[in-house]
């Protein structure tokens, strides 16, 4: 065995401390650098640890101020619409002005303080206008109403209002546009064109017209003058032959104050009448001063009234004056036929609406302030409306 194996000496022996040394020191090594490790990761952890939390703090700092200059924005928009409102729209959708804020930067204060009171709130939005405001742009005013496209009359041409009759006899044609409409004048020679038919027919209606008047001598002279009475019908009123519910409208002209047993007539004519149908009388009141003049005066003295109103026509007729031509005998008569009385009118007298010879208005004052009331001065003839129900039971129209 060599000295140098024993001895530990030689490369073999320095070879194994060199490995015996390496081994020590790895050890030592490895423990200083995972203390190194440990004491970098100590220094280290609480730097991201802290980071995130400074972010958000940024971030969240950064959406209020956002948030808060978008209010301000928002409320300046507001306020510059108010004014733009107040100084554009009407009144009645004008805005208090108290109610706006006075400047932009009190605006953008307010804003700023309410986000700083409420952090994270979604700002206010402006409120709708009202129902009755259309908003154009940025502008407010009131809505334009709708308006609708005219429409074209489908119904018989308008025709000038010629009087009470003609005015209730248009509009009875007018409601039945393209029906036939049947009228009896019954005392026609005093009729005149009281009912208009002559407009009605140019305006297109489908009218047709009977004639109608008694067998007086006085009635038959009036007839020969007057080629428009050709097709008149003469004889007793009584007996003459008259279909029930054959008429739309009936005019009685004339005729109450000049005829005997005028109830029975006027049933008859009623008779005639469809329901629903008219009844037009036109008369003299037996209750007026110009009544009794007319009933007490001798023919001689009653010629120049019917002149100065008649020019030209036979006359006058004979003055009978049953009470039936009263205003009271009529109201009496109506309630007993179940008619309902649709409109009266007076004429003449103190109204003026009938002309006569000089000083017979007077006479008229007199005999009124002689009767005491008993007698009228300021009427001499009435006019009545009447309908006939369609149910026999209905009073009202």
């Amino acid at each position: 065995m060599s000295v140098g194996r024993l001895t530990g000496s030689g490369p073999d022996a320095a070879r194994g401390n060199g490995a015996r040394r390496a081994r020590a020191e790895r050890p030592a090594a490895e423990r200083t650098a995972a203390e190194r490790t440990a004491a970098e990761s100590a220094t280290t952890e609480p730097t991201p640890a802290k980071q995130p939390t400074a972010r958000r703090a940024a971030a969240e700092s950064t959406s209020a101020d956002r948030g808060a200059a978008e209010r301000a924005r928002t409320e300046r928009t507001t306020a510059d619409r108010a004014a733009a409102e107040s100084s554009t729209a009407e009144p009645a959708t004008a805005q208090p002005a108290t109610a706006q804020p006075a400047t932009a930067e009190g605006a953008t204060a307010e804003g700023a303080a309410g986000a700083a009171a409420r952090p994270g709130r979604p700002a206010r939005r402006n409120a709708e206008p009202a129902s009755n405001v259309v908003v154009v742009g940025s502008q407010t005013g009131p809505a334009a109403p709708a308006t609708s496209a005219p429409v074209a009359d489908s119904g018989p041409v308008a025709v000038p209002d010629g009087g009470l009759f003609a005015r209730y006899t248009r509009e009875y044609v007018s409601g039945r546009d393209k029906q036939q409409v049947t009228i009896l004048e019954a005392g026609c020679t005093t009729a005149g064109d009281d009912l208009g038919v002559g407009d009605l027919r140019r305006a297109g209606a489908d009218i047709v017209v009977s004639l109608l008047d008694d067998d007086q001598p006085v009635t038959s002279a009036a007839i020969r003058v007057d080629d428009s009475l050709a097709d008149c019908v003469q004889g007793d009123l009584r007996r003459v032959p008259l279909p029930p519910r054959s008429q739309d409208i009936v005019l009685c002209a004339l005729l109450l104050q000049r005829i005997h047993n005028a109830e029975l007539v006027l049933d008859r004519l009623v008779a005639a009448i469809r329901p629903g149908g008219l009844l037009l009388l036109h008369f003299g009141d037996r209750d007026s001063a110009a009544g009794f003049l007319d009933r007490v005066l001798p023919s001689a003295a009653r010629r120049p009234i019917w002149s100065r109103r008649r020019p030209g026509r036979p006359g006058p007729y004979p003055a009978v004056y049953e009470r039936l031509s009263s205003a009271r005998g009529v109201q009496a008569y109506a309630l007993k036929r179940e008619l309902v009385i649709a409109e009266r009118r007076a004429l003449g007298g103190l109204d003026g609406t009938l002309t006569g010879p000089p000083g017979f208005l007077p006479a008229q004052k007199l005999i009124a302030w002689f009767s005491r009331g008993r007698l009228t001065a300021t009427h001499e003839e009435l006019l009545y409306v009447l309908r006939k129900p369609e149910d026999r039971f209905a009073r009202i129209l």
